[in-house]
């Protein structure tokens, strides 16, 4: 969608592209959503300006610190992971086309009210990178969106979020740094947000639809794990590190959105593999890695957990975890080749 242009005295200006507008046009791809996708997707952006404001002022909001509690995944709940997952809840529960939502904080999924038109459900990871807040480390939200499979007269169930990541009809992810930008896609390209001063997100000017370059300027692995590694995964990171005609450079901030972020924009590989010690990987299927391989498709590169594509697993539990190389397409293929 291109920005709407006026001829103003002789002079071309250029008008932003609100969410609002920019979502109302691109659900023509969507005709079953009936307005469904708009107000899910409205309400994921005012779930953004409520993060994004709780994090600036975490001094204030008590944001920063444990709860005492552990999760799910057996980690420390911090403060603001705890907040941003009850940001997600209240605004998403008020959407009269949710119909329930799972999230990497929460041991099962979250059923509401039933009602007929509450035709989807949501998966999210309310605050990837917390362990890095306290630092100032950018950090960020990951969603999903799915058409739900139960009946839409009753609660829905756990299949509604097991289903494979290529059924989702939307995916997105925030990030909260020194500006706070809303990446997402309906499956028509990958659209890039900032959040203006007027507490709008409108479409950037400079990059208002990211298309990943097909190959990696960088490559972000935690090396400090590479003792663990198997021989294939040290010999592919030591190819990328050696390439003769352009080695990649390591950068690798402990946030997985902000490094997915950097590697979509200026070319990269994302790696995060079976060891001796994660047998099946780390990070989470659901809630992480197939909203983030929707997207790194959609621009043009792609995911795998080594085997078969990201988005064609089929999940067996809600907090299933994968091996997954994700980022610009020609490393993830030489990856492939060289199991």
């Amino acid at each position: 969608m291109s920005a709407e242009t006026l001829r103003a005295n002789g002079q071309e200006s250029i008008l932003p592209i609100s969410i609002t507008d920019h979502i109302l046009n691109e659900q023509r791809h969507h005709p079953e959503a009936t307005g469904a996708l708009t107000s899910i997707m409205l309400g994921l952006a005012r779930v953004a300006r409520r993060i994004s404001k709780t994090a600036r002022e975490a001094e204030s909001s008590g944001a920063y610190g444990l709860t005492g509690e552990i999760n799910v995944q057996g980690e420390k709940v911090i403060k603001l992971d705890k907040q941003a997952n009850d940001l997600f809840k209240e605004v998403m529960s008020k959407d009269p086309h949710v119909a329930g939502f799972a999230s990497e904080e929460e041991t099962t999924f979250v059923p509401f009210k039933p009602d007929p038109k509450r035709k989807y459900v949501l998966w999210f990871d309310p605050l990837d990178g917390s362990s890095n807040f306290d630092t100032s480390v950018t950090i960020g939200s990951i969603f999903s969106i799915y058409q739900r499979v139960s009946s839409v007269e009753e609660s829905v169930n756990e299949a509604d979020f097991l289903q494979k990541g290529r059924e989702q009809v939307g995916a997105g992810y925030f990030v909260f740094g020194f500006d706070t930008k809303l990446v997402y896609t309906t499956g028509n390209g990958v659209f890039n947000f900032n959040l203006d001063s007027s507490g709008e997100f409108v479409l950037s000017k400079e990059l208002p639809q990211i298309v990943t370059p097909e190959e990696s300027m960088y490559y972000s692995v935690n090396e400090a794990y590479s003792p663990q590694w198997f021989p294939h995964v040290v010999a592919f990171v030591e190819m990328l590190k050696t390439m003769p005609e352009k080695p990649c450079s390591a950068r690798y901030a402990g946030s997985l959105v902000t490094d997915f972020h950097r590697n979509l924009l200026k070319g990269g590989v994302y790696l995060y593999l079976s060891d001796k010690k994660h047998p099946e990987g780390k990070l989470r299927l659901n809630c992480e890695l197939n909203p983030l391989a929707f997207i790194a498709e959609q621009a043009g590169g792609r995911a795998t957990n080594g085997e078969m594509d990201i988005l064609d697993i089929q999940p067996t539990s809600l907090h299933q975890r994968s091996p997954v190389v994700i980022g610009s397409k020609n490393e993830v293929n030489a990856f492939l080749k060289s199991k």
